[in-house]
């Protein structure tokens, strides 16, 4: 027997030496969500899942993701390392092909060496395939994405097909739907967000556990940093059905669970892996990129369940906190034989014990689509944001999803011809960004306001700073001393200036 199994069964032993049920956990994952849903206070949306989810759950009003970008993000969940760290720069498919390095250590490596069979059905999008090795896999990778990832009559059978498995191991299922991503620049026929596929109209398909929901554009319900255009409703509507789709298959996921007698010993955790796919939204670090919905439902904390806790969340803490929920150790060990390499992230449980203090989030960018090098370096203390943007004096980019988008191809147009956007900044504003922006996002939730410039904001300019180029060195991050210095680490200092007036 490995040791780390031993562990788990000695660990599942209570004083009177009768085994207790195995912990498991089940990690539910929306692809481009946000705070779509009646937990998250949104009553424009039918969200009867999630809702009831989070009455069984501790809901997080601060979580973040480190990386508003897919694969970087899903690498990050899955290594508990910010994108910089695991390799993971931009999107794993096609043309993009980046991969985390081939020494890192991930979750389901750490989980399967500790006797955990691990699971994922849905969207994967990370690599290389040996360094996220599933026991139980059925993904983009073997399967049509659109199958496992939003037909939840696929998806409900695969998790009963990897729950009647006649495996006694604990297990950590990741359920990983593609809604409600985008897909109108992949899959057209079906709508902007696939709003269509499986709906049983002629050519559209049927996936016969879905009951679609359709939304009006004067019933949803604009976020502050999208445009509140009869385009951008109409975008939302669509959304919004999707994200109905992905409810019931919570739903459905969730019925499989109770009925194979797991409820009650897994640890279910339901997030996002980056903004919404808008203009403010998705690869940006803004707070409106970056802010997540985060549920955390343990069977053994109903104390906590329905519950909101304002201490701030990363999604690089929940390879900690899984870890921690199986009694596993964290890793340590070096990716490239130099320095070590230790998870930043912290173990959530804690908060489900009482409330917390923890009000830090760090965030690193570099790319989304192997087109789109714009990197940045985040930071976000109790209230107030600092974001670098080390290239600043490059346009923001445009990723290929939100281009062909009715919402910015409205903008576009509206820009264009001179006519109200009805945003809360200039397209012109929206691409050229300062070097350093500094928000207090209880006074301004929009971020329309930097007051990096401010002298009056010097000491809490200063003091984000500092800890944002700790956490880089304590991470690793190659870009810690762009743009104007160049990182030689056998001189000192090791940033070494390149007098290149920035």
């Amino acid at each position: 027997m490995r040791p780390w199994a031993l562990l788990l069964l000695l660990g599942a032993l209570p004083p009177g030496g009768a085994a207790a049920p195995a912990r498991n956990v089940l990690l539910l994952l929306a692809d481009d969500g946000g705070f779509e849903s009646g937990a998250y206070n949104n009553s424009a949306i039918h969200t009867p899942n999630l809702d009831a989810l989070a009455r069984r759950a501790l809901v997080f009003q601060n979580a973040f993701t480190s990386v508003s970008s897919c694969s970087p993000s899903r690498a990050s969940i899955l290594t508990g390392l910010p994108q910089h760290q695991n390799g993971m720069y931009g999107l794993h498919q096609d043309v993009h092909h980046f991969n985390s390095f081939d020494g890192v250590r991930s979750l389901p490596q750490l989980l399967s060496h500790a006797g955990v069979r691990t699971g994922i059905i849905g969207k994967k999008h990370v690599g290389p395939g040996a360094v996220y090795p599933f026991d139980f896999a059925y993904t983009e990778e073997n399967n049509s994405v659109l199958q496992v990832g939003r037909n939840i009559t696929r998806i409900k059978e695969l998790v009963r097909r990897f729950l009647q498995s006649q495996d006694e191991r604990p297990f950590f299922l990741y359920v990983a739907f593609h809604d409600p991503h985008r897909c109108g620049h992949s899959q057209p026929q079906y709508g902007p967000f696939c709003e269509k596929f499986g709906n049983g109209q002629s050519g559209m398909g049927w996936i016969p556990d879905w009951k679609p929901q359709i939304y009006q554009p004067e019933q949803v319900q604009v976020p502050p940093f999208v445009p509140d255009t009869p385009a951008a409703r109409e975008d939302l509507a669509a959304q919004y059905t999707t994200i109905g789709r992905m409810d019931q298959g919570i739903g459905l996921v969730l019925q499989e669970l109770r009925h194979a007698g797991f409820l009650n010993s897994t640890l279910v955790i339901y997030t996002s892996d980056n903004g919404i796919p808008f203009p403010g939204g998705r690869t940006n670090l803004y707070r409106s990129g970056t802010a997540q919905p985060l549920l955390l439902s343990s069977p053994e904390h109903p104390r906590r369940w329905g519950q909101v806790s304002p201490a701030f969340a990363s999604l690089l803490d929940l390879t900690p906190t899984i870890l921690d929920w199986f009694s596993i150790p964290y890793p340590a060990y070096s990716i490239f034989g130099k320095r070590r390499v230790q998870l930043t992230g912290k173990s959530l449980l804690p908060a489900l014990e009482s409330e917390q203090p923890w009000a830090t989030a760090f965030l690193s960018q570099s790319q989304h689509e192997v087109t789109m090098y714009y990197p940045m370096r985040a930071v976000q203390h109790r209230q107030y944001r600092l974001i670098h943007n080390l290239h600043y004096r490059m346009p923001f980019p445009i990723d290929q999803d939100l281009y062909v988008s009715p919402t910015f191809q409205d903008l576009l147009g509206r820009t264009r011809a001179g006519q109200p956007t009805h945003w809360n900044r200039s397209l012109q504003q929206y691409y050229y960004r300062a070097r350093w922006e500094l928000f207090d996002c209880s006074q301004d939730p929009a971020e329309s306001h930097n007051l990096a410039p401010d002298p009056r904001y010097a000491s809490v300019l200063q003091l984000l700073r500092a800890q944002l180029l700790q956490w880089q060195w304590d991470t690793g991050d190659p870009w810690v001393c762009a743009p104007d210095a160049v990182l030689e680490e056998k001189l000192s200092p090791q940033c070494q200036p390149l007098h290149n007036e920035l």
